[in-house]
């Protein structure tokens, strides 16, 4: 029976590919190899239409291949083929264009090259003898040399899916297509965390904010301190264990099919909206089904309301902006919203209307304020204190109730409505808002300055003009004058006026300062 369903995932594998690759995707499957040997070299061909298999595993069910992203770059991937599913993605920095002649190569370690651009896109340096795809959508790369063994493997390093049998270590983590979210692994627990900002690709100055903690329950095993690292697995029973050595696990998560004997292809993806699912394959269908969900409440995901909002839990998701009373249906409503700047610490200005402007908005808390360190303090101006002088601080909470301050070490964001005893301070860039307004305002920065040096060239030319035509207004007068004092007799005192000195000061002070305020 196992061997019938193979052929008939390898009968299906070669009608995606076929609709994948469009006219380029008639001989594919027969192209692709089934291991990769020193001197392997592929070639991308731009005319395939989504993907391009080099390299297929035993069963037909996973290839590894060029893979067009969004829409016009390209990547490298191991795709499952029955639902054209990436499990797992190369994601170089600079990715190059679909329509480049990126190169594969394998010489020992795995290479990706743009030779047009003379770029290596992304390399899994190594000493191997061979390259292969197991049946679970493993790459590895093995060695010949004593016995053979595994010098690298993809399963050590996720993109942002994890597959069953795949172990997930404190030393990997999964991040979302768009890198804005990550999903870590502590001690005794994993994490979901809002990754800050890069503007421009410098690292911004602040920390990631978690909106998730899950912690191991230890029932059946328990995490001993100094006896090896904790790691996850999903099992293909229905759920996401923690172990820290093979057994009992330490904590089950269990998932909507948790022991119904569903026996399929699982996967658990960080998703863009910043929450983590698991799914499993249903063949019959032909689709991935639905099987967890780790965030149910619109307000504890990131994405719903963004930086500097406020949501509303009646009803649920709905957004109002920090800065005023406007409100936002998406995460980019809010001025500030956009990222960019830098932090506070280690640089001039960082007092109030420096660097930053400081609101206060009463009746809000941070959804997420378990997972933050939180003070003892008397006064709610106090709380506001120890943030104002932490450059490492862009917000505080303070609870009239509790006497609970809530330090927050990334810019305002996960923040709900409460009741009128929670008081927030937040700090918000001025150049952030200062680019908004910008925006707003329907023109780009640039614009605008070129307007400005317009209309400044055109003032300085007229009143360059103007200064001229007085001067030899002046001059002529002078001379008529002088004209009919000789011609009286009279002596000149030299007090006959000359020409106006100022004009290169009024226009290089008076006018450039106007411009400036």
């Amino acid at each position: 029976m196992e061997a019938v369903l193979a052929l008939c995932v390898a009968a299906a594998a070669l009608m995606l590919l076929s609709s994948l690759g469009g006219a380029a995707g008639e001989g594919a499957a027969a192209a692709t190899a089934q291991e990769l040997r020193r001197g392997f070299t592929a070639t991308h061909d731009a005319s395939y239409s989504q993907f391009q298999p080099v390299l297929a595993d035993p069963t037909g069910a996973f290839a590894l291949g060029f893979l067009r992203v969004n829409s016009t770059m390209l990547d490298l991937a191991v795709l499952h083929l029955p639902s054209a599913f990436p499990l797992w993605r190369a994601i170089p920095d600079r990715p190059a264009p679909w329509s480049a002649p990126a190169t594969l190569s394998f010489d020992g370690g795995l290479a990706l090259t743009d030779p047009a651009a003379n770029k290596v896109l992304w390399y899994a340096a190594t000493s191997g003898d061979r390259a292969v795809l197991l049946n679970t959508s493993n790459l590895q790369i093995q060695s010949a040399a004593g016995g053979g063994g595994v010098v690298w493997q993809s399963f050590d390093y996720p993109s942002d899916t994890i597959v069953q049998g795949q172990n997930f270590t404190s030393a990997a983590a999964l991040r979302s297509s768009d890198h804005r979210f990550a999903m870590r692994l502590g001690t005794n627990y994993f994490a979901l965390y809002a990754e800050p900002p890069t503007p421009g690709g410098a690292a911004f100055a602040a920390a990631a904010a978690m909106y998730l903690k899950h912690t191991a329950l230890e029932a059946k095993a328990q995490i001993a301190a100094g006896g090896g690292a904790t790691y996850a697995r999903v099992e293909p029973d229905g759920f996401l264990a923690m172990y820290q050595k093979e057994g009992p696990p330490a904590d089950v998560l269990s998932f909507d099919t948790f022991n119904r004997g569903v026996r399929a292809l699982r996967r658990m993806t960080l998703e863009p909206d910043g929450n983590l699912r698991a799914y499993y394959w249903d063949r019959d269908a032909a689709r991935w089904a639905l099987d967890y969900t780790a965030i149910t409440d619109p307000c504890e995901l990131p994405t719903t309301c963004g930086a500097y909002a406020v949501c509303s839990q009646q009803p649920a998701g709905r957004c109002e902006c920090l800065l005023g009373n406007a409100t936002t249906d998406d995460s980019s409503g809010c001025a500030g919203a956009g990222g960019g700047g830098g932090g506070l610490c280690g640089t001039t200005g960082g007092e109030v209307g420096g660097l930053y402007r400081a609101v206060r908005r009463r009746g809000v808390e941070p959804v997420n304020k378990e997972l933050l360190g939180s003070e003892r303090a008397a006064t709610a101006a106090e709380c506001e204190a120890r943030c104002e002088r932490n450059c490492s601080c862009w917000g505080a909470v303070y609870s009239n109730g509790t006497g609970y301050c809530y330090l927050m070490d990334y810019p305002a964001q996960l923040l709900v409505e409460g009741d009128d005893r929670k008081l927030g301070y937040f700090k918000v860039r001025s150049l952030l808002d200062e680019e908004e307004a910008v925006r707003g305002r329907g023109g780009g920065g640039r614009g605008v300055k070129a307007a400005l040096l317009a209309v400044g060239g055109a003032a300085v030319a007229g009143a360059a003009v103007f200064g001229a035509y007085r001067v030899w207004d002046r001059r002529r007068r002078a001379g008529a004058g002088a004209d009919a004092r000789r011609k009286m007799g009279a002596v000149d005192d030299g007090l006959s006026p000359g020409p106006y000195k100022n004009l290169g000061s009024f226009s290089s002070v008076e006018l450039t300062n106007s411009f400036r305020r």
